[in-house]
């Protein structure tokens, strides 16, 4: 028996030591039991002890065999006070067996060898976070997390499907070799790389994203854009269409924004000078500037029509107004499926863009020319700038068929466990948007699947803090896709894991719904505040030590865990390229220093200059007086060629050259990016304390 209760306030149950504390291991952060005689026992965490006392946390109760976490009850004075049981410690930390439906994490860091097996369903069942700074080991934690999923349990979840958004492009080395450890398991990565892809590049159908992937995409920023971008939709199927009814509802929207021209009530000048751009840039076979307008006795082409005469009067505006009237179809005109066109390219939906802003009055109103011109420039960015890679496809495909892609292994042909989205060659904004289009496609999959959660996507974000964000979604869309599938997304079968080195800046509403929580050292005050702030069960004695962690070592509590548990995270192997950078070999290394051949600049030859005196002042490169052009005075004319003539040879007055350095001299080389094989680590032996 370790002592008597002495005190209880509160939470904290104050022991007076009855035995001699030097003859013990040490005792903080063990567990130790109260019992009274009845088949309820009170289990509680030793936070601190000198030589007399010690102060115990209570962290839950056994009763019939079960542990229930949770402080609801306090011991009794007369209560026996002891350290846990082996049979009793597996009730809060599970068994050491590694059985179907569990998978190892790591080890105990309060008893020795004591090996952590958590519930897969009650980890990965539910949205959950790793945190810590950086150097912490995150990338090590997670890569061994998941490489512990797929190896320690006998049965692997050939099932599962993991989208890692990965934004330094460090975890393919990490989980490269899964299909050679199990022919059943396989890996895919795709990346942002488009000039020196290793892999395949990431390609995203343009015709799978609607009005919310495009506000997102165009950067749109107020609601009076989005009906813009529903018009730009629904008409590129059809401008991009073959077909009569494609060519009359061209002609009908032309019409219709001519007709507004012509009736606005402007200067004829004007008015015609619109109405030839509009006709030079949308016209259809049936309707341009060359169309004739048949009149008794004579035919004149759409343009000739158009002149102004000298006293600015457009003579034949009722004929115009007439003929482009005919174009306009009055009853509603439905496309043939058959005639639309489904798979379209971002060129294809700029040009749709362009007849939805002709069609909405751009030409007419300055504010609604003020609203949709941006949008029209950045899709025209978009469509012409290095983006515009990551939108084409080469095949039409439907979301589902794209989703079963991106889970299929042509290389193994077989299922994909994991699929890798390497999203460090784009910018942050881009890489927002596209995890967010490819998280709310995996959203919109699963919530349509029947029956319901029949299938589960994990949706894993490295540096989470960059994308999973309150941001300007909510105000533009009406939600944010991150904080939906974190409400919504547990029924559905679609879970977040967020990994970030800022919990602050989070998402309030994605932390506060994580059921688990693996948090390594952090020092940051303002996000160790928001960690006792947010995070649930987190007591002021976790947050003290979430600062003295050592690298690979963590706190894990949430619904699997069912105390808050300290153990060792056991390194991956492979493990991610997320080395530091190795100082030593870059400072010290020795460099080739032979001295490199003067530089050759146009016919101007660099020579080595003697070192400066002291006091001397610095000059221009010294050049080689043979390789110098013959002097011109400086108020010598250049003489004048006559036309048609060739040119002359003219001497040129050569600007002093810098000194050049061949490409990559000098530049340090043996950077240490890690991936080499890690020993086998012993496997610790769990040894029983002794009291």
């Amino acid at each position: 028996m370790l002592g008597r209760i002495e005190e209880i306030i509160d939470n904290s149950v104050t022991v007076k030591l009855e035995i001699d504390i030097n003859e013990q291991p040490n005792l903080v952060n063990m567990h130790a039991v109260f019992e009274d005689g009845t088949d309820r026992k009170v289990v509680g965490e030793i936070a601190n002890t000198n030589q007399t006392k010690m102060i115990v946390n209570i962290v839950g109760e056994i009763n019939n065999g079960n542990f229930t976490p949770g402080a609801s009850v306090k011991p009794s004075f007369k209560s026996n006070v002891r350290l846990i049981k082996d049979e009793e410690l597996e009730l809060l930390y599970g068994k050491q067996e590694t059985t179907f439906g569990f998978t190892n994490f790591g080890t105990s860091n309060v008893y020795t060898g004591y090996k952590i097996n958590v519930s897969i369903n009650e980890f990965f069942n539910s949205h959950f976070s790793i945190l810590g700074n950086s150097g912490a080991g995150k990338s090590c934690t997670v890569a061994s997390i998941l490489q512990k999923l797929f190896t320690s349990s006998p049965t692997p979840p050939v099932n599962s499907a993991l989208f890692f958004f990965d934004a330094y492009g460090e975890y393919s080395h990490a989980f490269g070799k899964l299909h050679d450890f199990n022919p059943k398991l396989s890996y895919k990565s795709y990346t942002t790389n488009v000039i020196d892809p290793d892999t395949e590049i990431l390609r995203i159908p343009v015709w799978l994203l609607d009005v919310d992937d495009l506000a997102l995409l165009l950067d749109a920023s107020s609601p009076t854009q989005l009906p813009i971008i529903e018009k730009t939709l629904k008409l590129v199927q059809i401008i991009t269409g073959t077909g009569d009814n494609v060519i009359r509802r061209k002609n009908d929207i032309i019409a219709r924004a001519l007709q507004d021209i012509l009736l606005s009530g402007n200067d004829s000048t004007k008015i015609r000078d619109q109405v030839i751009g509009v006709l030079t840039k949308f016209n259809t076979p049936t309707l341009n500037l060359e169309s004739q307008i048949v009149q008794p006795g004579y035919t004149r082409t759409f343009k000739q029509c158009l002149f102004v005469d000298k006293s600015g009067k457009m003579q034949e505006m009722e004929l115009v107004v007439e003929f482009v009237r005919g174009y306009i179809i009055e009853e509603s005109l439905e496309v043939p499926e058959s005639e639309l066109n489904k798979y379209y390219s971002l060129s294809d939906l700029e040009m749709a863009m362009e007849f939805a802003l002709i069609s909405e009055g751009i030409l007419k109103s300055d504010k609604v020319f003020d609203t949709a011109n941006v949008i029209s420039v950045r899709l025209h960015t978009l469509a012409t700038g290095e983006n515009r890679h990551y939108f084409t496809y080469p095949k039409y495909i439907t979301r589902d068929q794209y989703i079963e892609t991106l889970l299929w292994d042509e290389k193994t042909s077989s299922k994909v466990q994991i699929v890798n989205f390497n999203i460090n060659y784009i910018d942050d904004r881009t890489a927002k948007v596209i995890t967010k289009i490819l998280s709310r496609m995996l959203f919109l999959k699963a919530s349509t699947l029947k029956p319901r959660g029949s299938r589960a996507f994990h949706i894993i974000i490295e540096e989470a803090h960059r994308y999973v964000q309150h941001d300007s979604d909510i105000e533009l869309l009406g939600y944010n896709i991150f904080e939906r599938i974190s409400k919504e997304g547990r029924k559905y079968g679609v879970f977040l894991a967020l990994i970030t080195q800022r919990p602050s800046e989070l998402s309030d509403t994605c932390v506060s719904q994580c059921m688990n929580f693996v948090i390594l050292r952090t020092l940051h005050p303002v996000d160790l505040k928001y960690i006792r702030e947010m995070v649930p069960n987190v007591s002021s004695e976790i947050v003290l030590q979430l600062k003295n962690l050592k690298p690979g070592n963590c706190i894990a509590f949430g619904s699997a865990f069912k105390v808050p548990t300290v153990m060792y995270i056991d390194l991956p192997d492979p493990r991610p390229l997320s080395n530091n950078v190795d100082l030593e070999t870059v400072w010290y290394k020795e460099q080739d220093n032979t001295p490199q051949p003067p530089q050759q600049v146009g016919n101007v030859q660099t020579v080595a200059r003697p070192p400066m005196m002291p006091g001397q002042m610095p000059q221009a490169p010294m050049m080689n007086p043979q390789a110098m052009p013959p002097q011109q005075p400086i108020t010598q004319a250049i003489p004048q060629q006559p036309m048609g003539m060739p040119q002359q040879n003219m001497p040129q007055q050569n600007m002093p050259p810098q000194p050049a350095q061949p490409m990559g001299a000098g530049a340090p080389a043996g950077i240490s990016m890690g991936g080499q094989p890690n020993p086998v680590m012993p496997q610790p032996t769990y040894i029983p304390p002794a009291v």
